[in-house]
């Protein structure tokens, strides 16, 4: 055997008999014995004795087979092995105390989670729950975005979705009307002057929500027969139509429950009280697949009340 071989062969041995895991039990008490400086204060959060403490650290050395801790005088300090060891393991406890306390703040916090489309909350949700949340400023309310072009994703308690109310694994409920409106923005009718009949949009410049397609049904709606010029900007969804219209590019049929805010301020004009319904409409949407907790249950008749649908 050479030299390097004698040098590593001790090494060898002492690893040999140790498990996978040290003593936790033991690793725990030195822990707090390292971070409050004391084995008196380390037994009182711990809510064992001192002399338990100490039965800890002894099998923790013992494990180790090095000294952790040295008298200095009456007191007791790390030595330079406690030191090192010390450094190493704090991390790992500071980790599993931030774990634990962020699960039993989930569960000591009452949440509900709801999922919706952004112009739903801006123009219909949020401006409602400060109503709901005075009357409940016990439950935490998590609001996130529900992907209307993909809802297998939806993860929420609820969820507020916009389509024909036809959804695997959820109990579906209409919530509000679909229905939608022309409009424009005020200062849009004081450059083009006041719109007497529907035709007059026709010489209008129009907004698209989605599709190209709807105004051409509202137009046949109302009796003007001559063809729609499919021109005019197209927006991917009802948020990114508002923000045109109040940038007063030019009118739009949007859904009037959802601008409500806007229309009463004056932001918005609603050109003609004459809606269209191309069948589709916002539905409150429940998972199947777990019961509703007492909390979830108060959000949802809520907004049942809240849209005049009483439960």
């Amino acid at each position: 055997m050479n030299k390097t071989e004698q040098l590593n062969e001790p090494l060898r041995g002492q690893e040999s008999h140790l498990p996978h895991d040290p003593p936790l039990r033991a690793a725990r008490a030195f822990e707090a014995i390292a971070r409050l400086g004391s084995v008196t204060l380390a037994a009182r959060e711990l809510a064992i004795s001192p002399s338990a403490v100490s039965h800890q650290l002894k099998v923790l050395e013992d494990y180790l087979q090095q000294p952790l801790t040295q008298r200095q005088g009456r007191r007791l300090i790390l030595s330079q092995q406690g030191r090192d060891y010390y450094r190493s393991i704090r991390v790992a406890f500071n980790v599993l105390r931030q774990a634990t306390e962020h699960l039993v703040e989930q569960v000591q916090t009452r949440q509900v989670s709801i999922s919706l489309i952004p112009l739903f909350g801006m123009g219909w949700f949020i401006p409602r729950l400060p109503t709901f949340m005075r009357a409940n400023p016990q439950i935490e309310i998590n609001v996130v975005y529900a992907n209307h072009r993909n809802y297998l994703s939806d993860a929420s308690d609820m969820s507020i979705r916009f389509g024909n109310g036809q959804w695997s694994g959820y109990q579906s409920e209409v919530l509000i009307s679909g229905k939608m409106v022309p409009v424009c923005s005020r200062e849009f009718l004081r450059l083009h002057g006041h719109i007497d009949t529907p035709g007059q949009l026709l010489q209008m410049p129009l907004l698209h929500d989605e599709e190209r397609s709807t105004w051409q049904q509202w137009f046949i709606e109302q009796g003007v027969k001559r063809p729609l010029r499919r021109s005019g900007p197209l927006f991917e969804d009802g948020l990114l139509t508002l923000a045109g219209v109040q940038a007063g590019l030019g009118c739009a049929l949007m859904r009037e429950p959802l601008i409500a805010p806007y229309l009463e301020s004056g932001e918005l004009v609603k050109i003609f009280d004459l809606p269209i319904d191309d069948g589709r409409d916002y539905y409150l949407c429940i998972r199947q697949d777990g019961e509703m907790t007492q909390d979830g249950r108060l959000l949802q008749s809520w907004l049942q009340r809240a849209a005049g649908n009483e439960p």
